[in-house]
């Protein structure tokens, strides 16, 4: 969103990268030179009249865009239950020429849904008399219902033209310090929250309490709490980021929600955090009472200026400047070790140009830009019209917090009406990276599966502590505030449960490799796994388990840097080029309808699969707690018996012993008994044990009186 001047006088000063200044138009690869000048538009939105209903309360939370050319140039904020909404907010914006008309835009915003459209209605320039204000009302209307009555907005505008300097500054400048600014969204600083707890939250359940969480939105930003279960007083000490984009704050949206599972959420309350009111470099504590509800929310708000990202053409390079580099090499040295522990390293990626780029436009071109995102931190290129071998020439840098982070290079191809077309992906871990080298790498689907068409030219380089690194690896990640929901597909819960069954089938082969072992199938093989169990319980101590995994990963590394790779990825690559092949082939419908049904059988089988696994360990531990419960007392007598025995066995010999003990007899019951029955007592024990359901089965029911045969035999005499 372009940021808008909030004084008049403001918007006479000449065109520089300014942030009380916006401009609108195409890119500078296309500036139009059919208008002897530019033109400048002040613009008061007044007030809104009549408009419609879009909340469930007979209200709405109204807020206006103004578009101008496709693009964005203002946002209102945000009135909230009201229908005659009083703004009173001025826009200053530069225009190129008045062919294109202002098309003003009404919604209602929803907070963690998608905002609902409430009408619009559109202004066309060419019809204002210059240097003279006029008092303008705009009648908003849907296009898909154009007999409905949406309300009225009022607004005051003046245009005045613009020449010669301000044409020349323009155009020197070029528009693509505004469209880099909008579209790559660098901010000015760091909002550190932390949600401490609730206070005597509202009761919004039958047993009177409640699932309490909370969600927070800052512009587009957004963070929803974990849920706190049956409490009217959580306890969440949860801490995240926000990013400041705008010089004087902003305002945090904050609802309170409770969890309501099979049916919609309901509503706790709502309060807001105004940024401007706070002073920076100092956290603030905040007991914020919850409106349109009860409570309190307690809060610790952290306002920092920041100086984490930069863009920048590649003339400016701060790691070829020698000065520079060395303050960031001195900055990330072993000797700064607990300055700072959040600022791990420096990240520097030159986006340099890509080639051979999919065709996304109908004229056969497409008008690609690249986004680089890091965690969080999310920057966007400018945008090379009409281009499949688009140069971009850029330098991004980063603040690292986690070495362990993955950087991702999107390219998309721009659309001015609707939302951008993908392109092309690739995800880089930083670890992998090799500092200065200038590489071509394949782009990929959106699912990094497999290839798609083009490939992109980066530079990168890292510089980091790896004493800090490795101080945050122990810390919890940072979590992505904006990711894609999940969406249910068959082929990735083929893939998954395929992946859960590989791992598990590692724990059944190493148990039958042992039962192997116990029932001498390789004499050899098992006197010398009888040998040396005898030689390891006799000698063991603690120290042999971490001594014993450090011999498994420098086996392991030997084996990697000796050329023997012993790593299997292949399984799960085909997995994910067949689910590729299965969601691109749709063209026969014979094997569309054969596919269906397939794709019936196959969830059919995985949730059966996983259906039984659930009953195999929920019945787990219900019988261990009914063991407890003396649902069947003599079992319950029986592990009395068995614990009673145990205590004193342990009280008396040593652990070694009884390890000793029991290795011995199971190397030696095949000897002993060769046809004997392997079993292990403990589980065997427990499925005597009745779970849940069987002790519903199980319990008998009481008879109805009207139907005892006492009763019957009296009636009949009757």
């Amino acid at each position: 969103m372009l940021d808008t001047c909030k004084l008049k006088s403001a918007c006479n000063l000449p065109f520089v990268y300014n942030k009380k200044i916006n401009t609108a138009g195409t890119s500078n690869a296309d500036v139009p030179l059919a208008d002897p000048g530019m033109y400048q538009l002040d613009i008061t939105l007044r007030r809104g009249q009549s408009l419609a209903a879009r909340d469930r309360g007979g209200t709405s939370d109204p807020y206006v865009k103004f578009k101008i050319g496709g693009k964005e140039v203002f946002r209102s904020k945000i009135i909230h239950k009201n229908l005659n909404p009083v703004w009173e907010e001025k826009a200053c914006i530069l225009v190129e020429h008045l062919r294109e008309p202002l098309y003003v835009k009404v919604f209602d915003y929803d907070f963690g849904l998608q905002d609902d459209f409430m009408g619009s209605a559109f202004l066309d320039l060419t019809q204002l008399e210059l240097n003279r204000p006029t008092d303008v009302t705009l009648t908003l209307k849907d296009p898909h219902y154009p007999d409905h009555y949406l309300g009225i907005i009022l607004l005051s505008i003046i245009l005045t033209p613009k020449e010669g300097e301000h044409r020349d500054v323009f155009q020197t400048q070029s528009l693509r310090l505004s469209d880099v600014h909008r579209k790559s969204q660098l901010w000015r600083g760091i909002v550190s929250i932390t949600l401490i707890e609730g206070r005597d939250l509202k009761a919004m359940d039958s047993n009177g309490l409640s699932d309490p969480y909370v969600k927070f939105r800052l512009g587009h930003q957004k963070y929803k709490s974990k849920i706190m279960p049956k409490t009217l007083n959580p306890q969440w000490r949860e801490q995240f980021d926000f990013h400041l984009y705008e010089e004087r704050g902003g305002i945090i949206d904050i609802t309170a929600w409770d969890k309501d599972a099979g049916k919609r959420d309901d509503f706790i309350g709502r309060c807001q955090v105004d940024l401007s009111a706070l002073s920076r470099e100092q956290t603030h504590k905040l007991e914020l009472q919850l409106e349109e509800g009860e409570g309190h929310l307690v809060l610790l708000v952290t306002l920092t200026a920041s100086a984490t990202v930069s863009i920048s053409d590649l003339s400016v390079n701060s790691l070829e400047d020698q000065k520079e580099r060395e303050e960031i090499l001195r900055r990330y040295s072993p000797l700064r070790i607990f300055h700072n522990l959040k600022d791990v390293g420096f990240l520097q990626v030159k986006v340099i140009r890509a080639e051979g780029l999919m065709v996304a436009d109908v004229t056969g071109k497409s008008d690609p830009f690249c986004v680089v995102e890091l965690n969080n931190d999310r920057l966007l290129t400018h945008t090379v019209y009409k281009n499949l071998n688009p140069e971009w020439n850029k330098i991004f840098t980063f603040n690292i917090k986690d070495i362990h982070s993955v950087l991702e290079v999107t390219v998309y191809d721009e659309d001015r009406d609707r939302s951008a077309d993908f392109l092309g992906k690739v995800a880089i871990p930083l670890l992998s990276i090799q500092n200065g080298e200038q590489k071509a790498y394949v782009l990929k689907n959106k699912q990094l599966t497999g290839p798609t068409k083009g490939v992109i030219y980066l530079e990168i380089d890292v510089i980091f502590n790896a004493v800090k690194a490795s101080l945050r690896t122990l810390i919890p990640k940072e979590q992505k505030y904006i990711e894609e929901e999940n969406r249910l597909s068959k082929q990735l819960l083929l893939r998954n449960f395929n992946r859960m069954k590989r791992c598990v089938m590692v724990l059944v082969n190493a148990a039958y490799y042992i039962n192997s072992c116990f029932d001498w199938d390789s004499p050899p093989r098992s006197l010398a796994a009888f040998v040396l169990f005898l030689f390891v319980v006799w000698n063991f101590e603690l120290y042999m388990i971490p001594l014993v995994l450090l011999l498994l990963l420098t086996w392991n590394y030997f084996l990697i840097i000796s050329g023997k790779d012993n790593r299997q990825r292949d399984t799960v690559v085909e997995d994910m080029l067949e689910d590729e092949e299965e969601e691109d082939d749709k063209d026969d419908k014979d094997s569309e309808k054969k596919g269906f049904i397939n794709k019936i059988y196959a969830i059919q089988e995985v949730c059966i699969s996983v259906q039984n696994i659930l009953d195999e360990v929920a019945s787990f531990g219900e019988r261990i707690k009914n063991t407890f419960n003396w649902t069947v007392p003599f079992l319950s007598w029986l592990a009395i018996a068995a614990l009673c025995v145990g205590t004193v066995i342990l009280y008396f010999i040593p652990l070694r012993y009884i390890v000793l003990v029991w290795g011995i007899n199971k190397f030696t019951k095949k000897l002993r008994s060769p046809y004997a029955i392997d079993n292990n007592e403990l589980l065997d024990f427990l499925s005597r044990v009745p779970s849940d359901v069987q002790v519903v089965q199980y319990q008998e029911l009481k008879p109805d009186p009207s139907h005892s045969p006492c009763k019957r035999k009296k009636n009949n005499l009757g």
